[in-house]
C-alpha cells in the first residue's frame, strides 16, 4: 500500500516560530550536559592554586560520570597528565582548553561522507532497539530531506508492532512524504522488496526503511535484519547505502553495548543520537565515536520535527563548554 500527500496550507499551530541560530539552539539544549561537566570541572579547582594529583583523580571521576567512558577518559587523562608534568597546563582555563582540544580530536577521524546525491534512490536502513526514538527520528529525517527538495519514501518494515506502522504513517503525514506499508504481521523482507520496487518506479531520491527493534517471535532479531539487508541488495546491489543506528543518549553506557551488537551483525555506517537534550551525560557522544570510529551523522535535541541536526564536532564541543 502506497500513500502520498499533497502540499497543504499550514494551520496556525503548524507555523514554525522564528528560530534561534543553530549554535545557540544547540548550546541551549545541551545545558544539562554542560552543567554536569564544566560546572564539575570548575569545582575541582576551588581553593586550588595548581593542578595536582588530587585534581586529576577527581577529573577522571567527573569525565566517567559524564559518560565519556573508561577508554576515552583514559586517553584524555594520559595526555593531560603529560602536559601537567611539563608545566604546560597550570590553571583552570588551560585545563579546559586542553580538554576541548582533546575531545575534538577523539571526535575527528576519517570516515566516508554521507553523500545522498551519489546514487538514486539513496537507501537508509534504519535500525535500533525499541524505545530509542527510532520511528520518530525517521520522521524527522524525512522532514530534513524533504526541506532540501528531495522526494522521500518511508518503508514500514517494522511489521511486528502494529503501533510502529501507525506511528510511521503519522510521521509521513507530518513530514508530507510518501509511505509504503502493508498490514501488521506481514513479512518485513517482502515489504522491503515491494517498497524498493516502488521507489525505483516512482523516481524516489531518499528511501528510509524502518525496521524492528524487538520481535514477538522466536526468530533472532539480528538474523531477521540480516535477511532484510540481503533483500535490499537483491533489488539495489550497492544498497543499503547507509546502515543507520539510532541510539538514545539518556541510556548512557547501554548505547555502547547496542552499538557493538548492531555493528557486529550489520556493519553500521552511521549513528544518530536521539534525546541528547534530555540527558546530563552527553559525553556518550565522545565515548561511542572514539571506541567504534563510526561517524555520528545527526543529533536529536528536542521533540519538534525540526529538532534533528547534522552533527558537527567543533560545535558540539564548544556547546558543552
Amino acid at each position: 500500500m502506497l500513500r502520498w500527500f499533497k502540499k497543504k496550507e499550514p494551520e496556525k499551530k503548524d507555523i514554525e516560530k522564528p528560530k534561534k541560530g543553530i549554535f545557540a539552539r544547540l548550546k541551549e539544549r545541551l545545558k544539562k550536559t554542560r552543567e554536569n561537566l564544566t560546572s564539575s570541572i570548575d569545582r575541582l579547582m576551588l581553593g586550588k592554586k595548581e593542578i595536582d594529583d588530587e585534581v586529576l583523580e577527581e577529573l577522571e571521576e567527573t569525565l566517567i560520570m559524564a559518560d565519556l567512558g573508561v577508554e576515552a577518559t583514559k586517553t584524555l587523562l594520559e595526555q593531560l597528565t603529560k602536559k601537567v608534568s611539563r608545566k604546560e597546563i597550570k590553571n583552570l582555563e588551560q585545563l579546559k582548553k586542553h580538554l576541548k582540544d582533546q575531545m575534538l580530536s577523539l571526535l575527528t577521524f576519517e570516515a566516508p561522507p554521507l553523500d545522498i546525491n551519489s546514487t538514486k534512490p539513496f537507501v537508509f536502513m534504519v535500525v535500533g532497539v525499541n524505545g530509542v526514538g527510532k520511528t520518530t527520528t525517521i520522521g524527522k529525517l524525512a522532514h530534513y530531506y524533504k526541506k532540501q527538495g528531495k522526494k522521500v519514501l518511508m518503508i514500514a518494515a517494522d511489521t511486528f508492532r502494529a503501533a510502529a506502522i501507525e506511528q510511521l504513517d503519522i510521521w509521513a503525514q507530518k513530514a508530507e512524504v510518501e509511505i509504503y506499508k502493508q498490514q501488521s504481521g506481514a513479512d518485513p523482507a517482502a515489504v522491503v522488496f515491494d517498497g524498493l520496487q516502488m521507489a525505483k518506479k516512482r523516481n524516489i531520491d531518499i528511501v528510509l526503511i524502518d525496521t524492528a527493534g524487538r520481535l514477538h517471535t522466536k526468530t533472532n532479531l539480528m538474523e531477521e535484519l540480516k535477511k532484510i539487508k540481503r533483500v535490499i541488495q537483491k533489488i539495489i546491489p550497492t544498497a543499503p547505502h547507509e546502515v543507520l543506528l539510532i541510539l538514545d543518549a539518556t541510556t548512557g553506557q547501554n548505547a555502547i553495548s547496542q552499538t557493538k551488537l548492531f555493528h557486529e551483525a550489520l556493519k553500521v555506517t552511521g549513528l544518530i543520537l536521539a534525546k541528547l537534550d534530555g540527558t546530563a551525560k552527553g559525553g556518550i557522544v565522545i565515548s561511542i565515536c572514539h571506541q567504534f570510529k563510526i561517524p555520528l551523522r545527526f543529533i536529536g535535541i528536542g521533540e519538534e520535527i525540526t529538532a534533528l541536526q547534522p552533527f558537527h564536532p567543533e560545535e558540539f564541543v564548544e556547546a558543552i563548554f
